[in-house]
């Protein structure tokens, strides 16, 4: 509870534990009738029949506050969409499934592909922004939050506690993001949060000089949690990443836009635990590998949309000063695991951050040899002005599977 006084750049909410849920659920239950809400699902087919999705739908069925939930459904056939359909037809709120492997939303992909603005890597970033093109399509919801689908921990406090911030009518808020303390099953978990961002953005003020951006970002407990919520306003301006960039490039685009005033963190879960992606050492293009190569280009991007220059020398003393940081922070984690009685295997952590600097090296060398790189999709209000009638286009999409298909 250091910053527990608001030492920070952006407010923190925290969760003292002292309101039960339900409390919370009727006051946003009033709000709703003038700010409705809605939740955006980006799942995988393979979600629905893991560990975590029977839970999480059994949960939000109980939340009474939302004007609609939609769902996003990646790498489903036509068989499996009407299986996602069944699936969630217990809940009570309406709900809308973007079937983004179908026909008919394939078409709308491709009007958007002849005038240049279709997405053009598949991946979480693209469903949730056909997601939240469809939010803004349907025209009613005023606030829109998303979280994971793999919460093996979910409750639907975190609903709550994400909208919280930015329906109350007497705050200012237009972005929230939630975080949490990652551990579960004795053992401290957030790896590429830990062991990559925390380090590499202190690494590029030591290289790169004081940046308020970076500032910003390493305000955030949890840079990395896929839980956040926001005003439609803002839905509608932001452009987000189509690769494992996205909640970095959501943080960016926020900080663009809007003073630290209007940015806050909120407690959302005393114990949170999810899908573990493997560190993938062997395969630069799967995993945490991956993951961490997109992370570190999205930081790149940025420093050098406000002036830094980059070049092999500057990668090379960027490697050299992380590496460094990231092994120091090694030592504190180990030593707050021991002191909560947890375990830390400190060869895994360090052989973790040997393959993050050569993951950071890596996206140091494709940010200089394709500097025109354009992974942001276009924001909705762009393609609105392209194609006029796409929201009409998704719209009808999404009803004609719903009616047709099941």
């Amino acid at each position: 509870m250091s910053d527990f006084f608001q030492n920070g750049r952006i407010g923190t909410l925290h969760n003292l534990g002292n309101r039960p849920v339900e409390e919370l659920e009727a006051e946003l239950l009033e709000w709703s009738k003038q700010k409705p809400m809605c939740l955006v699902l980006p799942c995988l087919y393979s979600e629905l029949e893991g560990p975590a999705m029977e839970n999480i739908v059994d949960e939000l069925a109980k939340v009474p506050f939302l004007d609609e939930i939609i769902i996003g459904l990646d790498r489903a056939d036509e068989e499996q969409y009407k299986k996602a359909k069944k699936f969630f037809a217990r809940l009570p709120q309406k709900h809308s499934i973007l079937w983004n492997d179908g026909p008919r939303l394939k078409a709308v992909d491709k009007v958007l592909d002849e005038v240049g603005l279709a997405p053009q890597q598949l991946g979480k970033g693209r469903n949730v922004w056909y997601c939240l093109g469809y939010a803004l399509a349907k025209g009613r919801a005023r606030a829109v939050a998303l979280h994971d689908c793999d919460i093996v921990t979910y409750k639907r406090d975190i609903v709550a506690k994400l909208f919280y911030p930015i329906a109350h009518p007497t705050f200012n808020y237009m972005f929230c993001k939630g975080y949490y303390y990652r551990a579960a099953g004795g053992k401290l978990n957030g790896r590429v949060s830990r062991l990559l961002v925390s380090p590499l953005v202190r690494s590029l003020q030591q290289v790169c000089g004081h940046n308020d951006y970076l500032d910003f970002i390493d305000s955030f407990r949890y840079a990395l949690a896929g839980e956040f919520s926001m005003s439609m306003d803002v839905v509608s301006s932001i452009r987000i990443p189509s690769d494992w960039g996205l909640e970095i490039g959501v943080l960016s685009e926020v900080n663009r836009r809007y003073s630290d005033e209007r940015v806050c963190q909120v407690d959302i879960a005393d114990a949170y635990d999810h899908k573990h992606q493997d560190l993938s050492a062997d395969n630069p293009d799967g995993g945490l590998s991956k993951m961490s190569t997109d992370i570190s280009k999205s930081f790149f991007r940025k420093l050098a949309i406000q002036g830094t220059v980059f070049s092999p020398e500057v990668f090379r003393t960027l490697k050299a000063s992380y590496y460094r940081l990231a092994l120091d922070l090694v030592d504190r984690y180990h030593n707050d695991a021991v002191i909560n009685g947890m375990t830390l295997d400190r060869n895994k952590e360090e052989e973790t951050v040997e393959q993050f600097t050569k993951c950071i090296m890596r996206a140091g060398e494709q940010f200089l040899n394709d500097p025109t790189e354009r992974p942001f999709m276009a924001n909705w209000s762009r393609v609105l002005s392209a194609v006029p009638d796409v929201y009409s286009r998704l719209l009808d999409a999404v009803e004609e599977d719903t009616k047709e298909i099941g």
